[in-house]
């Protein structure tokens, strides 16, 4: 028994700093915040320091800006999760053939996830450039448009564009779950519906769908987080514009605070995200566990 004791505060001991760490770049942010969006602490406010209660959520929530940039961020992680979940389930499909140079496809289709979001940011801000970037240069040359355009001008295009940038450096990601998953597929069914006459769609529908489904469940809620929180891609083509066509939730809770100084509107923000988050991450781990029920 003294054995174990002295084990424990050994343990204890030597996981305190990492302990400590994680109290003082987590928790406490986070009770800060929560108490934040309680209170009025706006620095040029009168009343600053004093509990407001609900009165901030309810001025949020009663704000067409936080439903349009709600609605923003929606349409982002819903098309932007789409695309890549379809892109990487294809892209996986391929590359769990066989066929010449599949190796060295496999080891580069990593390359874009493994950018930094800020790199890809820039590099895309470029592309989409109206004065030199390479997009015009490309449609230019093969006819496609005959004058440059500025293509970050409209509120629904850049939006888009941002989506296709954003899908372009996380689509791999999925492909590689998916190609995980593949690998470990029995190839004597796909063989033996094969000879009994199923084509190829028919195999993708009635095989490699259902077997897929909780890998695909899985992607859909990483990925569907992580689409909400994004920032930096916005911050770094867009910041927002135009017309506020790709100012979602994120970057709206960060002008809040670093651009008006609203700190207790920013905090109510924030959790305002984090309930939203919890409440698709329950849903979708519902759907997940009842395909888990079916299947076994």
């Amino acid at each position: 028994m003294g054995l174990r004791n002295s084990e424990g505060r050994f343990a204890l001991a030597i996981s305190s700093p990492a302990l400590l760490i994680v109290c003082a770049v987590v928790l406490f942010p986070l009770i800060t915040t929560l108490v934040y969006s309680f209170m009025k602490i706006e620095l040029i406010s009168k009343d600053r320091g004093a509990f407001v209660g609900l009165s901030n959520y309810a001025q949020v929530l009663g704000s067409t800006n936080f439903w349009s940039a709600l609605g923003r961020t929606l349409y982002f992680t819903l098309v932007s999760t789409i695309l890549e979940t379809t892109a990487g389930l294809f892209v996986a499909l391929l590359l769990n053939e066989r066929f010449w140079g599949v190796g060295f496809l496999r080891s580069i289709v990593i390359i874009p996830w493994a950018i930094p979001t800020i790199v890809n940011g820039s590099l895309w801000k470029w592309i989409y450039n109206g004065e030199y970037g390479i997009l015009n240069a490309l449609l230019l040359k093969v006819g496609l448009i005959t004058e440059y355009r500025s293509w970050l001008s409209d509120p629904l295009g850049a939006m888009n564009l941002v989506i296709f940038a954003d899908a372009w450096k996380m689509t791999p990601l999925a492909a590689i779950f998916f190609l995980a998953a593949l690998q470990s597929v029995n190839r004597t069914t796909y063989e033996a519906a094969t000879v009994d006459g199923a084509g190829p769609i028919k195999r993708f529908f009635s095989l490699t769908i259902p077997y897929m489904t909780p890998t695909i469940l899985v992607v859909l809620v990483m990925r569907t987080v992580e689409k909400f929180k994004a920032f930096d891609i916005f911050y770094m083509i867009t910041r927002g514009g135009p017309a506020d066509g790709t100012k979602v939730l994120m970057y709206e809770t960060y002008l809040r605070a670093f651009t008006n100084l609203q700190y207790s509107i920013a905090s109510t923000y924030a959790y305002l995200f984090v309930f939203i988050i919890l409440a698709l991450t329950m849903v979708y781990l519902r759907v997940l566990k009842r395909s888990e029920e079916n299947n076994a």
